[in-house]
């Protein structure tokens, strides 16, 4: 299981906005995006700066489950959280993009760690959601953080093809987690309109924006990006909740100009392989390579 951490579980330093800043530049951002609530007939909602998606009680129903892994993002929980799940048999995962997260994250006790590189797509795993994601590339961030750690590392972001796979082994991670590889596969949740996107020539780039949720992410660069990538606040779940129902209307339009197509840096190497026949064949490539 994956659980998102909200800014009032979040242990880890940052610098927050003063709260009427934040809520002024949110406003400002429900203004500007007014023009796309007309064009989808829908309605814009208030946002709710002080949600925590149900924090306390994922915490629970996780618990209830004893989920043999258990990772956080978006920030680092409480050393007593993480001593809650480990204390049924859970292994807690911490997320980290940086040198300095990651040292945060160690003095916790986790039993691992997931290495984010600045290639991922999607969301990026930073801890202050004001922070600039860091650009050192995943192989580098991995062998400066082994150098710290004895802890499982797991290695993530823009790992596409088997040699990107044997790289990331060979630098020290244990193990390797992949997106934007699956996201053509017939498992996959993807609408049609998010799909055709992948592989149509519309699309021709990646870009890290805060437009969709008010979180750094990386997906291809539509319409909606390029119209309101330079105003978006820094403000999560505040923007995500705004955008949900133009997500939501694009997506029943097919629309792919305004939903948020995520997606990392290689994501021309997606295929519409299952997703099985996708693991089997990296890894096998993989074996290859490292026993060349």
């Amino acid at each position: 299981m994956n659980v998102f951490v909200p800014a009032s579980a979040n242990v880890f330093p940052v610098e927050r906005e003063p709260e009427a800043d934040t809520s002024a530049a949110v406003a400002a951002y429900r203004e500007e995006l007014q023009v796309e609530a007309d064009r989808y007939g829908v309605e814009l909602p208030e946002p709710d700066v002080t949600d925590t998606d149900a924090w306390e009680e994922k915490l629970d129903v996780v618990e209830h489950a004893r989920a043999p892994v258990v990772s956080f993002t978006f920030g680092l929980p409480d050393r007593r959280v993480i001593a809650r799940l480990q204390s049924v048999g859970s292994l807690v995962l911490l997320s980290v993009t940086d040198v300095d997260e990651a040292e945060a994250a160690i003095a916790l006790s986790p039993d691992g760690m997931c290495i984010q590189g600045p290639l991922a797509g999607a969301h990026r795993a930073t801890l202050d959601v004001a922070k600039s994601p860091g650009e050192m590339p995943l192989i580098e961030l991995l062998t400066r953080i082994r150098a710290r750690t004895d802890l499982p590392l797991i290695a993530a972001g823009g790992l596409t093809r088997a040699a990107h796979i044997a790289g990331v082994l060979d630098a020290g991670a244990v193990g390797v987690q992949l997106g934007t590889m699956f996201l053509r596969t017939p498992e996959a949740g993807t609408s049609a309109a998010y799909r055709d996107a992948l592989a149509s020539d519309d699309f021709s780039e990646t870009i890290v924006t805060r437009a969709f949720s008010g979180r750094f992410a990386r997906g291809l660069r539509n319409r909606f990006i390029r119209d309101h990538h330079d105003h978006a606040p820094a403000a999560y779940p505040a923007v995500n909740q705004l955008t949900r129902p133009l997500r939501a209307a694009a997506t029943a339009a097919g629309d792919a100009d305004g939903l948020s197509l995520w997606a990392g840096a290689h994501y021309r190497d997606t295929t519409g392989e299952p997703a099985g026949e996708i693991t089997k064949r990296l890894w096998r490539e993989c074996l290859r390579l490292r026993q060349a």
